[in-house]
Parts: structure tokens; C-alpha cells; sequence
């Protein structure tokens, strides 16, 4: 347990880039179907695809593949009543992001046929699948059945230990296999839990001027960090 009077250092909230390049995709058995459908474009079993996943699990990553390779832009799921989408279809591929119960149907359905008639491709990223948004309109429901769905499972523990070194080396952090394997056992089996683990670490090594250990995050882990 640390001592509560330590002197406390101000940690700065500094943003770390992260890339989205194909050689930074973190490939493994949970994400594998995701990655082999993304990489047959355009032999897609249909011209829009749903990429479901919780956050932090690679959509936008899977998502900015598939639109460096199809030349697709990028489109909020919120912003779909707010936009002409057959200028944002231009470039004959689109990705929508993020979406939920709370978009626009009628602007969706719209979308969907645009796509068909103009013979695009459409990616749709989601934290669940469409079944789940609650969709009051009959018509765009049976548009949304049709739509081929892959799921990004959450990672086993090679690929969450994988994720865990990406993330220390973008903050410039050695980290040991005896902390990787440390938090591995002990956080969520998610990316966003091992994002956040890692944002964590940073914080308090720098508020206590101490390294990022293994010895560190059990002290935090203990005490519920």
C-alpha cells in the first residue's frame, strides 16, 4: 500500500497517436473472420457490410483498412440526416461509423438503396448487431437482415498480451514479459480495458517517478487503481 502523503506530481495528459496502418493491425483469433472479409473486397458477399465489435476492439482500425484499400470516406452514423449521401457515396465506397438506436432510419434506408443503385460498397461499424437497435422501421429491418454481419470476439491472451506491448512501445515503455503477463490475468478482456490499464500505469509512474513494473501495478491493482 503507498503512503497517502506522498507528494503528488502532475501527470500531463499527453495524446498518443495512434496509427491505423495495415502493418499495425493487431491480428489474431478473435478479430480473424473480421480481417479475412475485410481483405476479399470487393468480393464481398454483399454490397454493405455490418462490423460488430465492443469499443476498443479494432473496428475503426479494421474500418480505415478497408478504406485505404477501397478509397472509401468516412461517415457518423449521427450525422446521417445531416448529409447528402450521394455526394458522400463520390467515391463509390462509404464507411459509417458507430452505429446505434439513435440514428436516423429513414436517412439509413435511403442509404442502403442508394448503395444498391449505385452499385457501392457500404461498412458499418456497430457495438451490437442491428438486431439490437431497435428499429421501428419495417422496411429498413429487412434491409438490415439481409446485411452480412462479422463479430469481433473479445482476445484471447495472446493477442490481449500483444495489444498490451503495442500500447506500452507507442508510450515509449519497455514493458517486461512478468507485467504483460501480470495484467493479462487481471484486467477485462477487452482492448479498451487494456488501454485504459496502460493509460493508468502511465499516469502514476509519472506522478511517482517510478518506472512502469510489474511491482507498480500490483501495488495499484491491490489498492483497486
Amino acid at each position: 500500500m503507498l503512503s497517502t502523503a506522498a507528494p503528488r506530481q502532475l501527470a500531463l495528459a499527453l495524446d498518443h497517436e495512434e496509427s491505423f496502418a495495415r502493418a499495425d493491425f493487431l491480428a489474431g483469433a478473435s478479430n480473424a473472420d473480421a480481417l479475412a472479409l475485410i481483405g476479399r473486397w470487393p468480393d464481398w458477399p454483399d454490397r454493405a457490410l455490418a462490423l460488430i465489435g465492443p469499443q476498443g476492439s479494432g473496428k475503426s482500425h479494421l474500418a480505415a483498412i478497408w478504406a485505404e484499400i477501397a478509397g472509401a470516406r468516412f461517415l457518423s452514423a449521427r450525422a446521417l440526416g445531416e448529409t447528402n449521401l450521394l455526394a458522400a457515396l463520390a467515391t463509390g465506397a462509404l464507411v459509417v461509423e458507430d452505429a446505434t438506436d439513435a440514428l436516423d432510419q429513414r436517412a439509413l434506408f435511403h442509404l442502403i438503396n442508394l448503395v444498391r443503385e449505385e452499385e457501392a460498397f457500404l461498412l458499418i461499424t456497430a457495438r451490437t448487431a442491428p438486431v439490437g437497435w431497435g428499429i421501428t422501421l419495417p422496411d429498413l429491418a429487412s434491409r438490415l437482415r439481409a446485411i452480412p454481419a462479422v463479430t469481433i470476439a473479445p482476445p484471447d491472451d495472446a493477442l490481449l498480451g500483444a495489444v498490451l506491448r503495442k500500447l506500452f512501445a507507442d508510450r515509449q515503455i519497455v514493458a517486461d514479459e512478468t507485467l504483460v503477463g501480470y495484467l493479462v490475468t487481471r484486467i477485462e478482456r477487452s482492448f479498451a480495458a487494456a488501454g485504459a490499464a496502460v493509460d493508468a500505469l502511465d499516469r502514476e509512474a509519472l506522478r511517482l517517478k517510478r518506472p512502469v513494473t510489474r511491482a507498480l501495478a500490483a501495488e495499484m491493482f491491490q489498492r483497486g487503481a
